[in-house]
């Protein structure tokens, strides 16, 4: 799918300059700022940052999903997307997953809003153009989460924000991924990943979680039981679910959201998607018929991914 959608625009991969901004925290977050097309394509990821003060166009925020990063196929469809209507585009990465473990005894989640305030603020202080932000699943829920925590208060952040095949409701997504062919082909690909990841963790931070418990581990219930709940300040994996899913504030976004769900994505059920009477009257609703997760193609098979980066930019664009 990554070349496919590269081959769609005619374009080489995108490259990006990476900044790292440290944290309140002491820790820190890797962030890829797209190089513009008229830029030599020779130039290589740096730490160097980009002068976003010294431009006015629109600047995309991109959230990638679980285990996401820049290279993600679906952050490179957006960034030739971006690339093509001259668009600004930066993947802030959640901690540890920019290819380097972060410091801190803690990694990232599906609520974070926290993160999402802090990061957006910043961009929001660098940036004199109009700021947009799109989350990719959960990127998506942690975006509209923070939406409807701040409410008011994201107006003076970002123009307009969109998520695509988010999670809104953290319960009825997790059993759906660890259930029937879900849990044999999807769950176990995330776990792959995110037990080493964990295994790390523990190296950095000894007698942070049970070892022996964590080797078994076979679901994400399991895995967010014993990691993720804990080290970032919840109960158990149920309090981290319900505490942690977006859907029960769409009703307080205040600021204009598209919230993008088809009704066959395996990892969201149809049945738990937000109803017209569950969102505010900024939250505008799009849920087709079909799409998968994060799969809207265009084109002779497998199809190209840009025909949902155009989509969600052009509406992100009516907002300003």
């Amino acid at each position: 799918m990554q070349q496919k959608a590269c081959a769609s625009l005619g374009d080489k991969p995108p490259v990006w300059q990476r900044q790292r901004w440290e944290t309140p925290d002491n820790d820190f977050v890797d962030v890829d700022c797209l190089v513009p097309l008229a830029t030599t394509a020779t130039q290589v990821v740096t730490k160097k940052s980009p002068d976003y003060k010294a431009k006015d166009t629109p600047l995309l925020v991109f959230f990638h999903g679980l285990e996401g990063s820049s290279a993600s196929h679906y952050a490179i469809a957006f960034a030739h997307e971006a690339q093509r209507i001259g668009w600004q585009m930066a993947v802030p990465h959640f901690r540890g997953c920019s290819g380097e473990m972060n410091r801190a005894p803690r990694a990232y989640h599906s609520g974070d809003y926290q993160e999402i305030d802090w990061i957006l603020n910043r961009f929001q202080s660098m940036h004199r153009g109009p700021v947009f932000a799109v989350g990719i699943s959960l990127g998506g829920n942690a975006l509209m989460k923070w939406a409807g925590e701040v409410k008011a208060e994201a107006n003076k952040t970002v123009n307009a924000i969109a998520s695509v095949c988010a999670p809104l409701d953290l319960t009825a997504s997790g059993h759906a991924i660890d259930s029937g062919f879900n849990r044999i082909a999807y769950a176990k690909m995330f776990l792959e990943s995110m037990k080493p990841r964990a295994f790390a963790k523990l190296a950095q931070y000894p007698n942070l979680f049970n070892a022996k418990a964590m080797q078994s581990v076979t679901t994400l219930f399991d895995f967010d039981n014993i990691f993720t709940a804990p080290l970032h300040g919840f109960k158990d994996v149920t309090d981290y679910w319900l505490r942690a899913s977006a859907k029960p504030g769409l009703a307080d976004i205040e600021l204009p959201a598209w919230v993008i769900n088809p009704q066959n994505d395996p990892f969201v059920p149809a049945s738990s998607l937000p109803t017209e009477d569950e969102v505010g009257r900024y939250v505008e609703l799009y849920q087709p018929q079909d799409g998968g997760h994060v799969g809207f193609t265009s084109g002779a098979f497998p199809g190209t991914l840009h025909a949902l980066p155009q989509a969600v930019l052009r509406w992100l664009g009516s907002k300003i």
